[in-house]
Formats: structure tokens, sequence, C-alpha cells
């Protein structure tokens, strides 16, 4: 009789993803031409930022970060051009890929929003449809997350930071 702490496990098999879920590789055509776009989009952003004035290292004007980032972004795409063009794992194009450009609709709309109903309204609006529509999470759970991000970005921003958004609150 074999006593019950002595057991021999089953052999467990490896996991292996599943290819045919899984949208074809892009290729390395298509990594350089979004390589490229990212870039044109840090230089546009560059741009952008000088003309809203860095100010100085004491007192930084308001594009001075946004430079940083944009400066970042550039370096970054012509790293990936250099290093990253060999197809990889990027995907092509498929229906799933919309949902970023619904995404960025949204962000949109809460920049057009932001000035005229303020910071909750738009950015709760904002965080139900990216955790419900475009993330896929329950009704319960997208409402009981967004409003705990609005309440957290509301407390840093306007509460810790002291940050002049609108805001109703």
């Amino acid at each position: 009789m074999e006593s019950p702490a002595v057991r021999t496990a089953e052999p467990v098999e490896p996991f292996e993803p599943v290819d045919d879920v899984a949208p074809p590789a892009a290729g390395p055509v298509a990594n350089l031409a979004a390589c490229l776009v990212t870039a044109g989009v840090g230089v546009a952003g560059a741009v952008a930022a000088v003309s809203l004035g860095l100010g100085t290292p004491s007192r930084p004007g308001a594009g001075l970060w946004p430079l940083a980032v944009s400066v970042a972004v550039v370096v970054l795409s012509l790293v990936q051009i250099a290093v990253g063009r060999r197809g990889g794992d990027g995907e092509k194009f498929s229906r799933y890929s919309w949902l970023s450009l619904a995404g960025l609709a949204t962000l949109l709309g809460l920049v057009a929003l932001l000035p005229v109903i303020g910071f909750e309204i738009p950015a709760l609006l904002l965080s139900l449809v990216w955790m419900k529509l475009l993330g896929g999470e329950s009704w319960r759970s997208a409402v009981l997350y967004s409003v705990l991000v609005v309440g957290v970005l509301y407390a840093v921003f306007v509460g810790a930071l002291g940050t002049n958004v609108p805001h109703l609150l």
C-alpha cells in the first residue's frame, strides 16, 4: 500500500502558444514604417514644444518636458530602425488594430471636454470607455476601477500637487 504523501506526479507538458489566434507578423517593412511614423511624431512634438518656450533649467517653460519626451521618442525610433527591423513579433494590422484609433479618439474627446466641463466627468467617461469597451471588463469592475482612477488622479494632481486643472469640485 502506498502512503498518501508519496505519489508520483504526472508529467506536465510545456505551454505551447496557439499560433492560429495571433495575427501574422508584420515584417521588416511594416516595422520600418512604424519607426518612421513615430520618429515623425517625435519631430513634430519637438517643434511644437520649442514653440511653447523652453525656459531655463531654474524656470522651465511649458515646452521643456514635452521637448524631452519628443527627443526620447525620436531617439528610441532611430534605435529601433537600426536594430529592430528584423520583423520580430510585430503584428499586421487587423480589425483589432482599430481599437488603438478608438483610444486616441476618446483621448482627444477628453482634451476637448476638459476646459468645458472640467476634469472629473471626461476622465470618468474616458476610463469607462477604455475599461469596458476597449478592455472588455465587466460593467461592475469598469465602474469601480474608473471611479478609483479618477479619485487617485484628482488626489494626486489637484490635492497633492495643487495643479490648476479645470475641475468641478
